[in-house]
Protein backbone atom coordinates (compact mmCIF):
# COMPACT_ATOMS: atom_id res chain seq x y z
CA UNK A 1 0.00 0.00 0.00
CA UNK A 2 1.38 3.40 -1.00
CA UNK A 3 2.02 5.86 1.82
CA UNK A 4 2.78 9.57 1.67
CA UNK A 5 4.80 10.86 4.61
CA UNK A 6 4.87 14.64 4.49
CA UNK A 7 5.45 17.71 6.61
CA UNK A 8 4.27 21.20 5.58
CA UNK A 9 5.39 24.71 6.51
CA UNK A 10 4.55 28.34 5.84
CA UNK A 11 7.31 29.97 3.81
CA UNK A 12 8.90 33.18 5.06
CA UNK A 13 10.94 35.08 2.50
CA UNK A 14 12.48 34.16 -0.83
CA UNK A 15 15.58 32.26 0.34
CA UNK A 16 14.27 29.09 -1.30
CA UNK A 17 14.21 30.55 -4.83
CA UNK A 18 17.91 29.89 -5.49
CA UNK A 19 17.27 26.20 -4.73
CA UNK A 20 14.54 25.78 -7.37
CA UNK A 21 15.78 23.17 -9.85
CA UNK A 22 12.59 23.29 -11.95
CA UNK A 23 9.00 24.46 -11.69
CA UNK A 24 5.63 23.70 -13.24
CA UNK A 25 2.16 25.21 -13.30
CA UNK A 26 -0.39 22.86 -11.72
CA UNK A 27 -4.16 22.92 -12.11
CA UNK A 28 -5.85 20.85 -9.42
CA UNK A 29 -9.51 19.99 -9.10
CA UNK A 30 -11.30 18.02 -6.40
CA UNK A 31 -14.02 15.52 -7.18
CA UNK A 32 -14.13 14.59 -3.48
CA UNK A 33 -12.48 17.33 -1.37
CA UNK A 34 -11.86 15.35 1.81
CA UNK A 35 -15.19 15.53 3.59
CA UNK A 36 -16.21 11.88 3.66
CA UNK A 37 -13.91 10.16 6.14
CA UNK A 38 -11.01 12.34 5.07
CA UNK A 39 -10.85 10.77 1.60
CA UNK A 40 -9.78 13.13 -1.17
CA UNK A 41 -10.01 12.47 -4.92
CA UNK A 42 -7.96 14.94 -6.95
CA UNK A 43 -7.24 15.57 -10.62
CA UNK A 44 -3.92 17.28 -11.32
CA UNK A 45 -2.86 18.64 -14.70
CA UNK A 46 0.71 19.77 -15.38
CA UNK A 47 2.04 20.92 -18.76
CA UNK A 48 3.34 17.48 -19.71
CA UNK A 49 1.45 15.00 -17.51
CA UNK A 50 -1.72 14.46 -15.50
CA UNK A 51 -2.86 12.24 -12.63
CA UNK A 52 -5.87 11.07 -10.69
CA UNK A 53 -5.01 10.77 -6.99
CA UNK A 54 -6.87 9.29 -4.04
CA UNK A 55 -5.66 10.16 -0.53
CA UNK A 56 -6.99 8.75 2.74
CA UNK A 57 -6.00 8.86 6.42
CA UNK A 58 -3.53 6.20 7.60
CA UNK A 59 -3.98 5.98 11.35
CA UNK A 60 -3.78 8.96 13.66
CA UNK A 61 -0.55 10.58 12.45
CA UNK A 62 -1.34 13.64 10.27
CA UNK A 63 2.05 13.29 8.57
CA UNK A 64 1.11 9.91 7.05
CA UNK A 65 -1.61 9.24 4.47
CA UNK A 66 -2.45 6.53 1.99
CA UNK A 67 -1.84 7.83 -1.52
CA UNK A 68 -2.80 6.12 -4.76
CA UNK A 69 -1.99 7.79 -8.06
CA UNK A 70 -2.80 6.91 -11.68
CA UNK A 71 -1.53 8.68 -14.81
CA UNK A 72 -4.18 10.18 -17.10
CA UNK A 73 -4.13 11.41 -20.67
CA UNK A 74 -4.24 15.24 -20.64
CA UNK A 75 -7.58 15.39 -22.48
CA UNK A 76 -9.19 13.14 -19.84
CA UNK A 77 -7.71 15.25 -17.05
CA UNK A 78 -9.11 18.41 -18.66
CA UNK A 79 -12.55 16.77 -18.92
CA UNK A 80 -12.41 15.73 -15.26
CA UNK A 81 -11.23 19.20 -14.18
CA UNK A 82 -14.31 20.65 -15.89
CA UNK A 83 -16.43 18.44 -13.60
CA UNK A 84 -14.68 19.51 -10.39
CA UNK A 85 -16.70 21.88 -8.23
CA UNK A 86 -13.53 23.10 -6.46
CA UNK A 87 -10.14 23.85 -8.00
CA UNK A 88 -6.95 25.80 -7.49
CA UNK A 89 -3.83 26.81 -9.41
CA UNK A 90 -0.28 26.93 -8.12
CA UNK A 91 3.28 26.88 -9.34
CA UNK A 92 5.27 24.05 -7.82
CA UNK A 93 9.02 24.54 -7.43
CA UNK A 94 11.10 21.37 -7.03
CA UNK A 95 14.05 22.16 -4.78
CA UNK A 96 17.58 20.87 -4.80
CA UNK A 97 17.84 20.41 -1.04
CA UNK A 98 19.00 17.53 1.17
CA UNK A 99 16.86 15.83 3.78
CA UNK A 100 13.86 14.75 1.72
CA UNK A 101 11.93 15.59 -1.42
CA UNK A 102 11.28 19.35 -0.99
CA UNK A 103 8.83 21.46 -3.00
CA UNK A 104 7.53 25.00 -2.60
CA UNK A 105 4.02 25.81 -3.84
CA UNK A 106 3.25 29.40 -4.83
CA UNK A 107 -0.52 29.74 -5.00
CA UNK A 108 -2.39 31.87 -7.54
CA UNK A 109 -5.87 33.37 -7.74
CA UNK A 110 -7.91 33.49 -4.54
CA UNK A 111 -5.12 31.75 -2.61
CA UNK A 112 -2.38 34.23 -3.60
CA UNK A 113 0.04 35.19 -2.17
CA UNK A 114 0.16 32.01 -0.05
CA UNK A 115 3.48 30.12 -0.27
CA UNK A 116 3.89 26.70 1.37
CA UNK A 117 6.79 24.25 1.59
CA UNK A 118 6.35 20.50 1.71
CA UNK A 119 8.89 17.78 2.31
CA UNK A 120 8.22 14.10 1.66
CA UNK A 121 10.11 11.81 3.99
CA UNK A 122 10.95 8.11 4.09
CA UNK A 123 9.60 7.70 7.62
CA UNK A 124 7.39 9.76 9.91
CA UNK A 125 10.00 10.19 12.64
CA UNK A 126 12.84 11.15 10.28
CA UNK A 127 15.09 13.91 11.61
CA UNK A 128 14.65 17.11 9.64
CA UNK A 129 16.85 20.17 9.46
CA UNK A 130 14.63 23.11 8.55
CA UNK A 131 15.90 25.74 6.16
CA UNK A 132 15.75 29.33 7.51
CA UNK A 133 12.87 30.24 5.15
CA UNK A 134 10.57 27.64 6.73
CA UNK A 135 8.16 29.27 9.13
CA UNK A 136 5.40 27.79 11.22
CA UNK A 137 4.68 24.09 10.70
CA UNK A 138 1.17 23.50 9.39
CA UNK A 139 1.24 19.70 9.05
CA UNK A 140 -2.21 18.40 9.90
CA UNK A 141 -3.96 21.79 9.68
CA UNK A 142 -6.96 20.74 7.64
CA UNK A 143 -7.94 24.26 6.60
CA UNK A 144 -4.59 24.56 4.81
CA UNK A 145 -4.79 21.34 2.81
CA UNK A 146 -4.95 21.95 -0.93
CA UNK A 147 -8.45 20.44 -0.99
CA UNK A 148 -9.64 22.82 1.75
CA UNK A 149 -8.04 25.81 0.02
CA UNK A 150 -9.91 24.88 -3.16
CA UNK A 151 -13.21 24.90 -1.23
CA UNK A 152 -12.45 27.91 0.98
CA UNK A 153 -9.58 29.96 -0.44
CA UNK A 154 -7.44 32.32 1.60
CA UNK A 155 -9.20 35.38 0.13
CA UNK A 156 -12.43 34.32 1.88
CA UNK A 157 -10.84 34.07 5.32
CA UNK A 158 -11.60 36.75 7.90
CA UNK A 159 -8.89 39.16 9.00
CA UNK A 160 -8.84 37.42 12.40
CA UNK A 161 -8.30 34.00 10.81
CA UNK A 162 -5.49 35.33 8.66
CA UNK A 163 -3.91 37.07 11.68
CA UNK A 164 -4.15 33.87 13.73
CA UNK A 165 -2.36 31.88 11.04
CA UNK A 166 0.24 34.35 9.83
CA UNK A 167 0.79 36.64 12.82
CA UNK A 168 3.56 39.11 11.96
CA UNK A 169 3.59 37.77 8.39
CA UNK A 170 0.09 39.22 7.78
CA UNK A 171 1.47 42.31 6.04
CA UNK A 172 3.19 40.09 3.47
CA UNK A 173 -0.23 38.72 2.55
CA UNK A 174 -2.09 42.02 2.22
Amino acid sequence: MALEIERRFLVCGDGWRGLSARHELLHQGYLVPGGSGGITVRVRLAPEEAWLTLKAPAGGDPRVRHEFEWPLPSDEAEALLALCPQALVKTRHHLSLAGGDWVVDVFAGANAPLVLAEVELGQADAALELPPWCGREITGRGELSNAALAVRPLASWSDAERQDLFGAEIERLS
